[in-house]
């Protein structure tokens, strides 16, 4: 099965620090690295590690970080054929700070802003040949909804993982297959007061909430709740580890996984991932997930 992206592509600034700065503090950084990142681009390297056929959409700047990002999507075996260059504008980037095995993002949108609904046309052709749409919300909403719209009346599944946080329009949610927020997001989607598995009960098949050193969890058709706990892990970097998770879940979704097998794997996946240093650099391949899931 064929899954596209259309998401964002960032360059990421990575640097990394004994703790993360207070606010108005300055501290002495350790390192400073360029990584390719943008949680489109990262999911899609996910599923290609894994094994799915991946098609990347979206927009970098034409410069020098833009096809770095493309050759590297390229070199891990996504296609990439249909992001479009934008000229006077700059590649997205993502200045990331990780200490105490944590991190703190702040994302400039770039050419992340030109995935708009003109582009949408000018790829409809090939993105109507997806099996899954994924998407995220590193692209201007008005996108997101179109493309939503036009996945529903071609039969073709979309999963959102609604990260960055924002609100989505009950009937958008309503045409998603699979809709991926973590705890924070959720309550933002469905309100401040729900509880969790309230909520994916209401939603079962539907929704997959992401809890954190908690783990994953979603429900099943009859509405028992399927709890997937977290992997213990030697953390370095927990940054892409819910891209990760959301490029696992997905290449398992495409492989006709039930409901636990696709979340537990996802979720060694994902933890696999934060023992390695970057995001896509850090992202196991199929051999390293069914070794640890072997185990």
């Amino acid at each position: 099965m064929k899954i596209s992206v259309v998401g964002s592509i960032n360059m990421d600034q990575t640097v990394t620090a004994e703790r993360i700065p207070l606010k108005g503090e300055t501290l002495q950084g350790d390192t400073l690295s360029y990584i390719p990142g943008g949680k489109g681009a990262n999911q899609a390297v996910a599923m290609a590690r894994l094994g799915a056929d991946v098609e990347m959409f979206g927009c970098v700047g034409d410069d020098s970080n833009g096809q770095a990002l493309i050759d590297n999507l390229a070199k891990n075996g996504v296609k990439t054929g249909n992001i479009r260059k934008i000229a006077g504008v700059p590649t997205g980037l993502a200045i990331i700070t990780v200490g105490e095995n944590d991190n703190t993002i702040i994302v400039v949108a770039g050419a992340n802003g030109k995935v708009d609904c003109e582009y949408i046309d000018s790829i409809k052709e090939e993105l109507l040949k997806s099996d899954y749409v994924v998407m995220q919300h590193e692209i201007p909403a008005e996108t997101v909804e179109y493309v939503v719209n036009i996945c529903h009346e071609n039969g073709i599944k979309v999963v959102l993982n609604p990260a960055p946080a924002r609100e989505v329009k009950k009937e958008v949610l309503d045409k998603i297959t699979w809709l991926t927020p973590n705890e924070h997001e959720a309550k933002i989607l469905f309100g401040a007061d729900t509880n969790t598995e309230e909520l994916l009960k209401t939603y079962p098949e539907k929704l997959v909430i992401t809890l954190g050193s908690d783990g994953v969890a979603a429900a099943k058709k009859d509405g028992t709740i399927v709890h997937v706990p977290v992997r213990p892990a030697k953390v370095a970097d927990t940054t892409g580890a819910g891209d990760t998770l959301n490029g696992a879940f997905c290449t398992m979704l495409a492989e006709n996984a039930d409901l636990e097998n696709a979340l537990r794997f996802a979720n060694t996946a994902a933890s696999l991932s934060t023992e390695k240093f970057g995001a896509q650099t850090g992202m196991p391949t199929r051999e390293e997930v069914e070794k640890e899931l072997n185990k």
